[in-house]
């Protein structure tokens, strides 16, 4: 049967064989994508990392009190006693889009449940609308292998998991989206439709920047390529008012939302957009005034004007800040030799520098592909029924700019997932179309070796990153707990410590309690134990991080005394440990080390602008007799060293020698009936059950307001 034979007919609508080997694409890539996503429910039904419980808690505001009342909210859980502007300093549109959704779809089901889901469904949908988006580039099958790469690259699969209700799942939802009304609508040669999809664009783009502040890289790819259409195309009269008419609407729209506004509309966002549309206009006028020869040279001088002024206007505003910039996280992306010396910064994992080796665990084979598209594409231009000029250039520019802030840090490598998608897809297309009908005739039997073999191949290269190597892949890379079963530490483990911690807090200490801790649990401890914390995930206050900082390394007096100033109530502590065995004396020997507090005092130190020789010993890991005896966070610890070892050798030594590792013994420094500064009123289950290799050892310390200091 042909493949373009009617299968059904609809009034205008014929249903062909294509549109269902489309559709079925589509529906595996969505399937693929969502079955993937949805591994660490295995582990347990929670929300996954830090920053998704507040979005819950957000959400749920809005669903309990109205839209009205969301943008008047002062959070006063959220650094306590300060409280937080919730719809200034949040992802308002994630919020929205919730809530809408959970009225829509929600039924009587539960919203923490639904939440759980959403990055999922969102996430997947993403899969198809990425479909569309490729296939208005460079063709259907372009478009179907975007679809299948999608489902499964892993930078996106890891920062879009079920549990995951963060910014990019949304994020990337409406900005794709966004994209591809943009550019169907200016490929468009209907105007009934152009203009309100260019709307649309325009709208969507901001609810993507509204939804996650790392959707504005959207937009700088769409700025320099406006740059690009005066000299690309010869409809110059449709780019004058259809590019400023999506300019327009993105800075209308950018209006409805505090955290925007006037802040990126005269920002580094905004100018990224009028600045080019403005170009493009004055560009047109000076091409239709210049003769045939010269136009696009001319085009070209004062490209190259507006370019030198742009630079210089950017190395002054560095020093005297004419323009608004964005925080050094996106900076840094813009300049990824951009170095800060702020630690607090530098200790966020995600904002770690991108590794050769991570890049080629996230891409593997879609580097070589990439490159390819690359290459296939550069050498068919100017061909017919090939792609057209714009929308060679947008690809072009936007996964270069994808690979180029990438480099940054590892969260943007979503960007550079999305851009070698892109490229890959169109790179494959291409030779697909090469191989299956070449212009020169060969001998059947030879013609069907060749695409035989390159069928196979194509699968195989394809195929083995998803399955090799065996620790590696996208299926074990992704297949892990929820961050709050396990702390947030390097043990593949889910364990109800934290769950039950935050419910004892809930349930045993009174309403009005303020909880102290690293901010990386404030969040948690907002919403699972419902108390004010401190500090949290949003790391909007960062004095407050470096006092806490101060606090953990000061003596247990002095940390008492700058807690009460805070009106903090309990000290919440985190340490991730091995039980090794039992020695001769029937007690455990753990060894302290697993992404709790106690990998995390170096941090603690060099925010706290320490000297970490204080503190510790020369491995930057185990703590010094100062550490030890002196430092509330030595103190907190219920451990003490007991000798040190190395396993390499099975050597043991009483003292700290390079090489060997620290063994611990339990020790409650403030016990619960004891008169010191502080009481350990509880301790998480795996501290206390002598059995199993982990320890997710969560601790709560009650401030002794009635403990009267000996100096």
């Amino acid at each position: 049967m042909n493949s373009n034979s009617s299968l059904l007919s609809i009034g205008k609508f014929d249903l062909k064989l294509n549109h269902l080997l489309i559709i079925g694409i589509l529906t595996l890539s969505f399937s693929i994508s969502f079955l993937i996503r949805s591994q660490p429910a295995a582990f347990g039904w929670e929300l996954n990392e830090f920053d998704p419980f507040f979005n819950y808690r957000a959400t749920q505001y809005i669903v309990e009190n109205g839209i009205n009342s969301y943008f008047n909210w002062n959070d006063d859980l959220s650094w306590y006693p300060h409280g937080r502007d919730v719809s200034q300093t949040s992802q308002v549109m994630l919020h929205l889009t919730a809530a809408t959704t959970y009225w829509i779809f929600g039924g009587d089901g539960n919203l923490y449940d639904f939440t759980i889901l959403f990055p999922v469904i969102f996430g997947s949908l993403t899969s198809i609308v990425i479909f569309a988006l490729v296939r208005t580039i460079g063709g259907t099958t372009a478009g179907l292998f975007a679809s299948l790469l999608f489902s499964i690259s892993l930078p996106i699969i890891v920062r879009g998991q079920i549990g995951w209700f963060k910014s990019e799942p949304l994020g990337l939802f409406f900005s794709i989206l966004a994209i591809y009304l943009f550019l169907s609508g200016i490929k468009s040669k209907n105007h009934k439709i152009t203009i309100p999809k260019i709307i649309a664009a325009g709208i969507f783009i901001i609810f993507g920047l509204s939804a996650w502040g790392g959707d504005q890289f959207f937009i700088i790819p769409l700025g320099i390529f406006f740059l690009t259409l005066p000299f690309l195309r010869t409809d110059h009269k449709f780019l004058v008012w259809i590019i400023p008419l999506f300019t327009s609407s993105c800075m209308i729209t950018s209006l409805g939302f505090e955290r925007l506004g006037i802040h990126f509309i005269f920002g580094l966002g905004g100018l990224s957009l009028i600045i080019p549309t403005i170009f493009l206009i004055a560009c047109i006028a000076i091409q239709n005034k210049s003769s045939k020869n010269s136009k696009n040279r001319n085009g070209l001088i004062f490209l190259v004007l507006i370019l030198i002024i742009g630079s210089s206007f950017l190395v002054l505003n560095a020093d005297s800040h004419f323009i608004s910039l964005p925080s050094h996280r996106y900076l840094n992306a813009i300049n990824p030799l951009l170095t800060t010396s702020d630690p607090l910064v530098d200790s966020v994992s995600e904002h770690a520098t991108t590794t050769i080796e991570q890049s080629f665990l996230f891409h593997s084979i879609l580097m070589i592909f990439a490159g390819l598209g690359i290459w296939l594409i550069l050498k068919n231009l100017g061909k017919s029924n090939f792609m057209s000029n714009d929308m060679i250039s947008f690809s072009l520019i936007l996964g270069i700019i994808g690979v180029y802030v990438s480099s940054a840090f590892v969260r943007l490598e979503v960007f550079a997932a999305f851009s070698l998608i892109i490229l890959s897809s169109l790179g494959l297309s291409i030779l697909l179309r090469e191989i299956f009908y070449p212009k020169i005739e060969i001998k059947k039997f030879k013609n069907i070796t060749i695409k035989t073999s390159f069928l196979v191949g194509i699968m195989l290269l394809l195929i083995i990153p998803m399955v090799y190597p065996i620790n590696g892949n996208i299926f074990s890379t992704t297949n892990n707990p929820p961050t709050i079963m396990n702390g947030g530490s390097t043990f593949k483990i889910s364990t109800n410590d934290w769950i039950d911690s935050m419910e004892w807090i809930k349930n045993n200490t009174p309403e009005d309690s303020v909880i102290a801790s690293w901010w990386d649990y404030g969040y948690w401890i907002q919403t699972k134990a419902e108390r004010a914390s401190l500090a949290d995930n949003s790391t909007l206050t960062d004095h407050i991080i470096k006092r806490i900082a101060n606090i953990f390394l000061s003596t247990p007096d002095n940390g008492r005394e700058d807690l009460l100033d805070m009106q903090a109530d309990y000290f919440v502590i985190f340490v991730a440990a091995q039980r090794l065995t039992v020695d001769h004396e029937g007690q455990s020997l753990y060894v302290l080390r697993g992404g709790g507090e106690e990998s995390k005092k170096a941090w603690f130190m060099r925010i706290a602008n320490e000297p970490l020789a204080k503190y510790l010993h020369s491995d930057g890991m185990s703590g010094t007799d100062y550490f030890w005896n002196e430092t509330l966070l030595g103190k907190m610890f219920p451990f003490s060293p007991l000798a040190y070892a190395n396993f390499n050798t099975n050597q043991q030594s009483a003292t700290y020698q390079p090489g060997f590792t620290g063994i611990y013994i339990k020790d409650i420094k403030f016990p619960e009936n004891g008169d010191g500064p502080f009481k350990l009123v509880y301790s998480s289950p795996s501290f206390d059950v002598e059995k199993g290799g982990h320890v997710i050892g969560v601790f709560v310390y009650e401030i002794n307001k009635d403990y009267v200091p000996l100096n």
